[in-house]
């Protein structure tokens, strides 16, 4: 999906939030470097009881015949201008929706200010070829939505990385994962998009309502921490942090037993002799 390509599908990004981002800088003092890393909010899985259910289904295979069939009844669906459009060579154009529901703050070059709209429109490259030794990061606003215009060939990885791509996002893609969501019967279930998924043929298959499928952008927790998409000093400073937290830990723990132990003994001496 490079810029140079023909094929390359274009992206339109849309906000929907004016959540103002929280900042601080890798070379800043270790306070503000830990705000950004806490153990608490990237090692802990902490149930929710909101929580999406996961499930698996299968995707059917279409016909040319089915595929020009069902980008008929999806055009006439929807109520926009976001239609899909057949390509001489059997493939296909169109628009998907992305909802970013990002927990974690994310990593720009700390010589770039966060893209705004106009700058993810430009798609703005500038300074790709500098080495980039300090990065800044900030919260991006969790109801953030984005329109791709993507091809049916466009696989979910692809999207992935495009998205940090416009937005100069730093990480590692392999810190975040593409999810559809779909709420059936009063239940809703998520499923992870492999790699090789391909969101827009989800979305022809599925029609346009949201209901039925949706695409959300979240952190690829996957159970266990993949400590190979982290940078050394990220590692490093996950061990500082276990490190304090451990230390915390105990010095409440001493002082619980220590408030007993000192009640307890306040008791023994209030009673009387005998």
């Amino acid at each position: 999906m490079g810029e140079a390509d023909a094929g390359t599908p274009s992206f339109e990004m849309t906000w929907s939030s004016t959540t103002s981002s929280g900042y601080c800088s890798q070379e800043d003092s270790d306070s503000e470097l830990e705000q950004y890393f806490t153990a608490r909010t990237s090692l802990a899985r902490k149930p929710r009881r909101d929580q999406d259910e996961p499930v698996q289904w299968e995707t059917p295979d279409l016909s040319q015949a089915e595929i020009e069939q069902k980008i008929k009844e999806y055009n006439g669906q929807i109520n926009s201008n976001l239609f899909m459009s057949l390509n001489k060579d059997g493939s296909y154009t169109g628009f998907i929706k992305v909802q970013l529901k990002l927990v974690r703050p994310v990593s720009v070059p700390s010589s770039k200010k966060p893209p705004t709209l106009q700058d993810a429109r430009r798609g703005s490259g500038s300074g790709r070829g500098s080495a980039v030794r300090r990065r800044t990061s900030f919260y991006l606003p969790k109801d953030a939505v984005k329109h791709l215009h993507v091809l049916s060939r466009t696989r979910a990885r692809e999207v992935i990385e495009a998205l940090l791509r416009k937005f100069m996002v730093a990480d590692d893609p392999r810190k975040f994962a593409l999810f559809e969501r779909a709420e059936r019967h009063g239940q809703v279930y998520l499923r992870k998009l492999s790699d090789d998924d391909h969101p827009l043929q989800l979305r022809l298959i599925a029609g346009p309502s949201e209901k039925a499928l949706s695409f959300v952008l979240k952190e690829n927790d996957s159970g266990e921490v993949n400590w190979d998409a982290f940078s050394l000093p990220e590692l490093h400073n996950f061990l500082r942090i276990l490190q304090r937290e451990e230390e915390e830990h105990l010095r409440q723990i001493l002082q619980k037993y220590s408030y007993c132990r000192q009640k307890i003994q306040e008791a023994l001496r209030a009673c009387p002799l005998g």
